[in-house]
């Protein structure tokens, strides 16, 4: 187990001692291809209630040790903190989710059926690191439910993909998003983005050169680069080819 997951396993429960009821690790370190250099921890915490500005501070406060204790993993921790109730109710209504992710403090939102993949994904393909099986707390989501979400995510990024312009970095993660989404369309499942970049690259063959820049492009993700605007092209035509084969 990865030694912030490994804290976290540790250092969670006795401060949610009546509310906790589990938690689950999911993306790259579970399904393969995990980068320390450029991958994130992802996690959901699941519990008997909403978080409320008491529990807040304390997780707030729990954050700010794991990043003093992990430096080199500040800013790439993603925790999701959700009640059970929200977990049942998620297809007819939205309820609070507090969040710490890359490039966000943390806060809390609304979730409902815009968090469908998470939960399929993690209903599916996630570790357990503490508590019962996930598809024993999240409700069953059929195959066609998921589909339909990654295409409607698919299409949301004809719009989103804008604001890729000034980095590619960016750019790299919206095409790269757009093979593992073609992928999970595909085949019900979702992959890491090496994993699915390499599909791509097989199934999608007139994308292939656009795949493999971005894949060079994720891995020299500290390069500085002085016109990304050059390839923002490239990025745009990769999400609209998602949305028409999709």
């Amino acid at each position: 187990m990865h030694p912030v997951v490994q804290s976290i396993q540790q250092q969670l429960p006795p401060l949610l001692t009546h509310t906790l009821v589990g938690i689950y690790c999911y993306g790259s370190l579970v399904w393969g291809d995990f980068d320390p250099d450029i991958s994130d921890i992802d996690l959901l915490v699941v519990l008997r209630q909403d978080v409320d500005k008491e529990l807040f501070d304390t997780l707030d406060a729990l954050h700010l040790r794991l990043e003093t204790m992990y430096p080199e993993w500040a800013g790439r921790i993603e925790i999701a903190y959700i009640s059970i109730t929200a977990l049942e109710t998620f297809k007819t209504q939205c309820s609070p989710i507090s969040v710490i992710s890359p490039g966000e403090p943390f806060n809390t939102k609304d979730a409902g059926l815009d968090w469908l993949i998470n939960w399929y994904t993690i209903r599916a393909q996630s570790m357990v690191v503490y508590g019962p099986a996930a598809e024993d707390i999240i409700p069953a989501i059929s195959i066609e439910e998921f589909r339909t979400a990654v295409r409607d995510q698919i299409d949301e990024w004809v719009d989103w993909v804008v604001h890729t312009r000034d980095s590619r970095p960016y750019q790299a993660y919206a095409m790269l998003t757009m093979c593992r989404a073609l992928y999970a369309v595909q085949t019900g499942l979702q992959t890491s983005k090496i994993q699915a970049a390499a599909w791509a690259i097989q199934h999608h063959p007139t994308q292939a050169e656009r795949i493999t820049n971005a894949l060079r492009w994720r891995e020299r993700h500290r390069d500085h680069v002085e016109n990304p605007a050059a390839t923002y092209p490239d990025a745009v035509a990769m999400v609209k080819y998602a949305a028409r084969v999709r």
